[in-house]
């Protein structure tokens, strides 16, 4: 048995061991969980996927005379203005608006974030609500990341505990949120990095919760809150990984610390744009059972295949399938093989744990407690109540 206040010192005096998960299974395959368990102090896990549900909160400062921005644009993507004067939100998902007969601009928030901590400079355009202590009515100029006050990651929904793989049973191609699906069960994508993927290894949140410090876009970031469409009833293996979509985290972080290598705006065609970010979280080992939890291996977690050629919010599925199988490239539906390919990089995936264990092993980056648990009972309620017009 350890505590984290005992593993921080021994990461502060440069003596912690720490390993990969990937390490850590190869280990347990090797030695056992128990022989493995007295080895090792923390264990990294990473992720690089789409996380379409993040932003960035901005402030730009006062303007002279002041202006109470009520709609603004960042180098022509809509940012969210309706509190404070000068505070925005961009959402990594919402799209640059076009003119008519404009050709759509393959580019959203995600872009412009990603520009932002790259050092690029945008392009402002703001209007304003007059007021007597808001006289001002338009703004335009331009800013980098040197020149705004706060900007911070807030996302509430990251990394989702486990996914879907979609797949299309119709006859004509999809462009979804998974990229293109090619008619006829033509291929198919999942986003789960599997083995790797940090909430995979922790089923039940024992380790992480409100508070816990996080490798966040290449910064250091906070476990805020359970994430939207938390659901972590959802129905599990024994070994307690969920056999879909289940937990679900809310992240916040310093945009400022963080590196465009890990923060990339992107563009599904057809379906909009999105932000590829990397995180990594790090797992205090502080009894047999985190190892043991972290010893599961892709062929030990499974994912629903689901076909999106149904317009329905519940849609017919051709069964589960072990992440084993999605990594060998191919899978069996209804007796075809079918090619599939992973819309997160397991390659960047494993270099998130990689730069995290060399954070923790130079002592530049030390555990926390959770202040509070994610909670575990959360159901997850449909939409039903709802009237066309």
């Amino acid at each position: 048995m350890r505590n984290i206040a005992e593993i921080n010192e021994k990461i502060i005096n440069k003596r912690a061991v720490v390993w990969t998960v990937e390490e850590l299974k190869k280990r347990v395959a090797e030695v056992g969980v128990i022989k493995t368990t007295k080895e090792v102090d923390v264990i990294t896990t990473g992720t690089f996927e789409p996380m379409e549900s993040s932003g960035a909160i901005i402030n730009l400062g006062h303007t002279d005379p002041p202006i109470k921005i009520r709609r603004c644009w960042l180098d022509g993507v809509p940012a969210y203005s309706g509190f404070g004067a000068v505070d925005l939100y961009l959402g990594a998902s919402c799209a640059a608006e076009t003119t008519e007969g404009e050709e759509v601009r393959e580019r959203g928030g995600g872009h412009v974030i990603e520009d932002l901590l790259a050092g690029k400079p945008v392009q402002v355009r703001a209007l304003g609500q007059v007021t007597d202590c808001y006289p001002r009515a338009t703004f335009e100029t331009s800013v980098t990341r040197e020149t705004i006050n706060q900007f911070y990651l807030y996302n509430p929904r990251n990394l989702y505990q486990n996914f879907i793989v979609g797949v299309n049973g119709g006859d004509r191609p999809l462009h979804t949120y998974l990229g293109p699906l090619q008619p006829r069960l033509g291929n198919a994508v999942y986003s789960n990095p599997g083995a790797i993927s940090p909430l995979m290894n922790d089923p039940d949140l024992q380790l992480v919760g409100i508070g816990t410090k996080i490798f966040l876009g290449g910064g250091i970031g906070y476990v805020a809150w359970e994430g939207t469409q938390h659901f972590p009833l959802q129905k599990r293996l024994e070994n307690r990984t969920p056999i879909g979509p289940s937990a679900t985290l809310a992240l916040i972080g310093d945009a400022k610390q963080m590196e465009s290598r890990w923060v990339r705006g992107c563009y599904f065609k057809s379906y909009g744009p999105s932000l590829m970010l990397g995180v990594g979280i790090p797992l205090p080992v502080l009894n047999e059972t985190v190892v043991e939890r972290c010893a599961v291996q892709d062929q030990d977690l499974v994912a629903p295949i689901v076909d999106f050629s149904i317009p329905r919010r519940v849609r017919p599925t051709f069964g589960l399938v072990s992440y084993a199988q999605l990594k060998s490239g191919r899978i069996p539906i209804e007796g075809k093989a079918v090619r599939v390919a992973p819309l997160a990089s397991l390659f960047l995936s494993r270099q998130v744990a990689q730069e995290l264990k060399q954070w923790i092993q130079a002592g530049t980056f030390t555990l926390t407690e959770p202040v509070a648990p994610i909670p575990m009972d959360r159901a997850f309620l449909p939409q039903d109540r709802w009237t066309d017009f």
